[in-house]
């Protein structure tokens, strides 16, 4: 229109141009005042934020786990995250090891081991000379219970959170809950700046905390001890949600490489818990129920927290914890291992369900991941003729100090193997003035003579060196200077770490570099996803910062990941 005026003065007189200037200016002013009423309309509608973030963790979900029991999923749980939420089939860890503490730490730094700190369950600490186990704290005190369990805080891990971002973005006016029956699977969740984290007490049957948060539980956490809905859960006997024929996604309920529940002769259904539980509550952690348990003290937290009521986004970190309880002791092929599941799915319907009516339909971001994945039962492998086997670190870790010993002469030359790590006597190494890079090279070398080993790498090296892609760069981002060891082994896949006399170990473990440990679920749902899934490789740190581009705040601090909108479409 502008221009048309424009064209139309050059041949008109004096005048009449300039009346018609007149109008074109005006007609700028409309234009210019229009675009930015839009651009700040635009603004305002960028910035609207969802009320709750909601992160739910399933400890040991490997991703095919999400359809290999589709048909027997309801509608509501797991299905309905799918079907109307974002689904990203090829999301990944991008380090070794992977366990439950580092697991926690990637999703919530969106960060890697050797940032973040979080390099295993627990390390060992040379300068103590002792191991360290990722969250404790001898600091802080138990709150909810005389035992020590409390003695637990986020202090070894090393960058922020996305939780504490968002705590830091809102002045600390956002609430910030995490909850797991594991201690690390609410702590390193909910960061360093939480208003609580509360895990389950096996002696008590309570959910504590520490002192590193508050020195009294709340009102709600209290009334909901009171309830002693352990007491009730540990009284049922634990038999299959559907007929035991309808489990055809499952091996034998009856197969040698199960492990029975501590007091049992078999592991079969039914499951007499009454019969078998002790006097303490550990038992809960090892039957759906310690999901229910979860899930119920979660919605308790939603309500007594009033989570997403306020000016400024909540955040609430679950983590359910049963399924790795399960699957150690059963293996992932197991009838209990599918009945978890199956009943995870309808607690996950009624969480959904219960967030959406407190904070709106809509007002409520989900993402589902894991924190690592899990091994088939190598006994299982070999029973379809797939390779497989087992490693036993303890004869590895005697046979490398009988090699030490011969080479160099007398002296404790291990201090300890752990997490796959072998970790040298460095002062030893110095007072015989021996080359520490040398000495490391040796045992890797001397390690990679033992069946089962894919790789062995001296520290030095991994330091030293720069991967991008592939399994050195998923060791190099497992590898921390100051808690790593100074050998690094890797197994072939189908195999994994045994301990002790057994030469067939029952269930599974995780913490390898190979797809069945890194590849987990990921998937969002509500505020702003479409629906949609996207077989693009995407990476479990890349959460934390795809959270903060849509809250407008500031990744982690240690964040090495990238945000995942751009692909959700």
């Amino acid at each position: 229109m502008i221009r048309s005026i424009q064209n139309y003065i050059a041949g008109k007189s004096a005048p009449t141009a300039l009346l018609l200037v007149l109008l074109l200016s005006a007609c700028v002013r409309v234009t210019s005042t229009s675009s930015t009423v839009a651009s700040e309309k635009q603004q305002v509608t960028a910035m609207q934020r969802p009320k709750l973030v909601v992160g739910i963790v399933v400890d040991q979900m490997r991703y095919d786990f999400l359809f290999r029991y589709w048909d027997k999923y309801g509608e509501g749980g797991f299905k309905k995250l799918v079907r109307s939420g974002f689904n990203f089939k090829n999301a990944q860890y991008s380090y070794v090891p992977t366990y439950t503490g580092p697991g926690h730490a990637s999703v919530y730094t969106g960060s890697v081991p050797a940032l973040n700190g979080i390099i295993g369950n627990s390390w060992y600490n040379r300068q103590a000379g002792a191991d360290v186990y990722c969250v404790e704290d001898k600091t802080v005190q138990t709150v909810g219970s005389t035992s020590t369990a409390g003695q637990m805080s986020p202090a070894n891990l090393l960058t922020s959170t996305i939780t504490d971002e968002l705590r830091i973005a809102t002045n600390m006016r956002s609430k910030v809950i995490g909850i797991a029956l594991k201690d690390r699977g609410a702590i390193l969740p909910a960061g360093h700046t939480a208003n609580g984290a509360y895990w389950f007490d096996s002696p008590s049957g309570n959910w504590i905390t520490s002192t590193f948060y508050q020195n009294e539980l709340p009102n709600w956490v209290q009334a909901f001890n009171n309830k002693k809905y352990p007491d009730q859960h540990l009284s049922q006997v634990w038999n299959t949600l559907l007929p035991i024929d309808q489990y055809t996604e499952s091996s034998a309920d009856d197969v040698p490489w199960e492990q029975p529940l501590a007091g049992e002769q078999k592991p079969v259904f039914p499951h007499n818990i009454p019969a078998i539980r002790k006097k303490e509550y550990e038992l809960i952690r090892s039957i759906p129920a310690g999901n229910t348990l979860t899930k119920d003290f979660a919605l308790a937290a939603l309500e007594g927290e009033e989570l997403g009521k306020g000016p400024f986004t909540d955040f609430l970190a679950v983590s359910f914890s049963t399924p790795d309880y399960v699957g150690h002791a059963f293996g992932p092929n197991s009838i209990e291992a599918q009945d978890v599941y199956l009943r995870l799915d309808r607690e996950i319907e009624e969480m959904l369900n219960k967030f959406e009516q407190h904070v709106g339909k809509g007002n409520v971001l989900v993402f589902l991941t894991a924190d690592h994945g899990a091994a088939h039962v190598p006994a299982f492998l070999k029973d379809k003729k797939v390779p497989a086997g087992v490693a036993n670190s303890s004869i590895m870790r005697d046979s490398v100090e009988k090699y030490l010993n011969t080479t160099y002469g007398g002296g404790k030359w291990i201090e300890r193997y752990t997490n796959q790590q072998i970790y040298l006597n460095r002062k030893l190494i110095e007072a015989k003035k021996l080359n520490r890079l040398d000495v490391q090279e040796k045992v890797a070398n001397y390690v990679m003579r033992f069946e089962g080993v894919a790789r062995a790498m001296a520290a030095e090296n991994v330091q030293r060196a720069g991967w991008s892609e592939g399994l050195m760069s998923r060791i190099a981002s497992g590898y921390n200077a100051q808690r790593s060891g100074d050998v690094l082994v890797v197994l072939q896949p189908g195999w994994f770490e045994g301990y002790g006399a057994a030469k067939e170990p029952k269930g599974t473990t995780h913490g390898s570099y190979s797809n069945y440990d890194t590849h987990v679920p990921l998937v969002w749902y509500g505020w702003k996803v479409k629906p949609g899934e996207s077989s693009a490789e995407v990476q479990v740190a890349d959460i934390a910062p795809t959270i903060a581009s849509w809250l407008y705040i500031q990744e982690p601090n240690g964040s090495v990941g990238k945000p995942l909108q751009e692909l959700m479409k």
